[in-house]
């Protein structure tokens, strides 16, 4: 699917002119409150509903749909989810929140977190790393993990869909608490 793009430079300037625009981040919602661009609300990729979320539009049904997340590659991802469910009026803004921030747009800074990508580099090394260890110190046939590990990195890099990545983002590190309001706006 070729979903549009825009450039963080693109939507600032949309920004700018006042028109009425809807954003949604799908990040965690840990990620989120750590910066997020202001007019943002947090609709996490694991839990993104298109149809319900665009329902929900209140009065901008016909305008675009922004979708933003860290770097590109998960706002891309729930852009293909939207065109999947029929709606096509979805924009994915490139390079993500970071390069918002970088081209001076207006963002939020929360609490700091660590990134679901850097937490599935830590996983995936670890795992392989004890799996060497253990084909070395229990049974060789455990050289597996490191092999299967591996082959997951292989399709997360073929498909851009990493399972590690959607199971880490579930996890309760990666939500906010009750008393804490990451997903604002």
């Amino acid at each position: 699917m070729s979903t549009a793009t825009i450039t963080p430079a693109q939507f600032g300037e949309i920004l700018k002119s006042g028109k009425k625009i809807e954003l949604i981040d799908v990040r965690t919602p840990v990620e989120f409150r750590e910066i997020h661009l202001e007019i943002a609300r947090n609709a996490p990729l694991d839990q993104l509903d298109p149809k319900a979320l665009m329902q929900q539009r209140n009065g901008t049904a016909e305008e675009p749909l922004y979708v933003v997340c860290r770097s590109g590659s998960r706002g891309q991802m729930a852009c293909d989810k939207f065109e999947k469910a029929g709606f096509t009026n979805v924009v994915n803004i490139e390079g993500g929140t970071l390069a918002c921030a970088d081209a001076g747009l207006p963002v939020v800074r929360g609490k700091k977190a660590m990134s679901l990508e850097r937490q599935v580099r830590i996983a995936a090394g670890s795992l392989v790393l004890l799996g060497v260890v253990l084909s070395l110190t229990v049974h060789p046939a455990l050289i597996g993990l490191s092999g299967f590990v591996g082959a997951g990195l292989v399709f997360a890099g073929i498909t851009d869909t990493c399972g590690m990545g959607m199971l880490l983002s579930r996890m309760p590190w990666n939500q906010c608490g009750k008393s804490e309001t990451c997903c604002a706006h």
